[in-house]
């Protein structure tokens, strides 16, 4: 398909509205002014509305098919939280108005949505607040581990050590790393955080160990059936326990990650709540703590007074500071409370259960196709599995996509040899689910029949087999934008 650059003819454009209104060129200085034109490409607007809606065809979304991105929870977003929060009373709102003196009473209804949704982030996890400024999952993450320094360095302790399993979510390193911490990697046991791992630990590093990072259920779609014990060691030297929410779907209303010990969270709510994942963003990683934490929450936080107004409290003295603005991604929290109030603990709960009902369904119908580890446990909401011998999770994953599959998540963890991760979700009917196993069946029969055909899939995408390490190494730009 050509660029909208190739399209381009010289003196070619569309219908332009005469206005009055001032030009740039009458209200900036003559320095800041272009001395040429900008490359940019001249197309009428036929030529433009076709471009650009033969792009959205060639775009995949949960709304077209199947995406079982494990550990990334691609979830169906249902439309009806879109919109709600394009309802005017929200689109239309000022992000400001809330923090100028005295307006606070214009944005009632937007408050009381940040602090009802705090409630009930704080009511799904059993911990005792949430702050909503965090941007993103990662976002969140940093965050939460800022907290867990701020609650140390506020003991007088100068803790540099976080423990993070091997089969934790990817990003906790970086967060820990970025947030000043020196991490030390856990191996597992059977598939599982070993607490002999961390009572060796905590021997060889003392009291220097600041946390640990892990996910529950794992990257591995096991649940930590140690957490007891791991919870009882770190409370020995007063060590914080971080729970990544990555894999909060296959929990909601099973359990509460603030009842069973855990002392920050943050949540995904692209992936739990069903907020979309965008092209990168608008994201939101709303973050709850134990009570031992709250005093160290980003200001200012949404309160509610007696008279049931609400307003923004300030008055946070060992906060670690602003992590976004005080309403964080406000539209994006806002459609995750549409959901929860939509569906209610039974419904979220029940979206759980369907979850892990679909992914055992999908690793019980795929044992004899593909390599599955732990195959005689029950996994959660997702599963991993191996390329079967003498071929490749990549070849695997190019393959499904010549059959209208996104690709499931390769590669990771990094402790499963030939690694394939699918993740169903909860919406994704049986006869879907039955398409995507007669396809891996086909593939794996191709595999054996045409071993090359494999090796050269895609065959029937616009982009055929591409080196993507170097494509996104060696980028080359071939429009001229100056």
């Amino acid at each position: 398909m050509k660029t909208i650059f190739a399209k381009s003819v010289p003196g070619r454009g569309a219908c332009c509205i005469e206005s009055d209104a001032p030009k740039a060129a009458d209200m900036l200085p003559a320095g800041l002014l272009r001395k040429q034109e900008p490359g940019l490409p001249q197309c009428s607007e036929l030529d433009v509305v076709r471009h650009f809606t033969g792009l959205s065809k060639l775009n995949y979304s949960v709304d077209a098919n199947f995406y079982p991105l494990g550990s990334c929870t691609m979830k169906y977003n249902p439309k009806f939280t879109e919109y709600v929060a394009a309802l005017p009373g929200f689109a239309r709102l000022h992000p400001m108005l809330a923090q100028l003196g005295g307006a606070a009473g214009c944005t009632q209804g937007a408050l009381q949505c940040m602090y009802e949704a705090e409630t009930m982030l704080c009511e799904l996890t059993g911990m005792k607040a949430f702050t909503l400024q965090p941007m993103a999952g990662a976002n969140g993450e940093f965050v939460g581990v800022k907290l867990i320094a701020a609650y140390h360095k506020a003991k007088g302790r100068d803790r540099k050590k976080m423990l993070i399993p091997d089969a934790a979510h990817g990003t906790n390193p970086a967060s820990a790393a970025l947030a000043g911490f020196e991490t030390i990697n856990l191996e597992s046991r059977n598939g599982m955080v070993d607490p002999d791992a961390i009572v060796e630990a905590i021997r060889k590093h003392g009291e220097d160990v600041a946390g640990l990072m892990m996910t529950c259920p794992n990257t591995l779609g096991l649940m930590e059936v140690h957490l007891p014990r791991i919870v009882a060691e770190l409370r020995k030297i007063d060590a914080l326990l971080y729970y990544d929410g990555a894999n909060m779907n296959a929990i909601m209303g099973k359990m509460r990650v603030g009842d069973v010990g855990f002392d920050v969270v943050h949540l995904n709510v692209h992936k739990t709540l069903s907020t979309p994942h965008g092209g990168g963003g608008p994201g939101a990683g709303p973050v709850g703590v134990s009570e031992c934490l709250l005093p160290f929450l980003p200001a200012p936080r949404v309160r509610k007074r007696e008279d049931a107004s609400y307003f923004l409290d300030y008055d946070v003295p060992q906060s670690i500071g602003y992590m976004g603005p005080f309403y964080g991604s406000f539209g994006v929290m806002v459609k995750a409370l549409a959901y929860m109030l939509r569906l209610g603990g039974e419904g979220l709960a029940r979206a759980s259960e369907y979850a892990v009902l679909n992914a055992n369904y999908l690793k019980k119908k795929l044992e004899n196709t593909l390599d599955i580890p732990y195959a005689d446990r029950l996994c959660a909401h997702e599963f991993v599995a191996s390329a079967p011998q003498e071929t490749r999770a990549l070849d695997i994953a190019k393959a499904l996509l010549d059959r209208g599959f996104h690709a499931p998540t390769i590669y990771f963890p990094l402790i499963v040899h030939e690694c394939i991760m699918a993740e169903p979700t909860e919406t994704e009917s049986k006869e879907t689910l039955d398409s995507f196993v007669q396809a891996l069946e086909e593939i794996m029969l191709q595999a054996k029949s045409d071993p090359q055909a494999l090796l050269d899939a895609p065959v029937t995408l616009p982009a055929r087999r591409m080196d993507e390490t170097g494509a996104a190494r060696n980028m080359i730009l071939t429009e001229d934008m100056a």
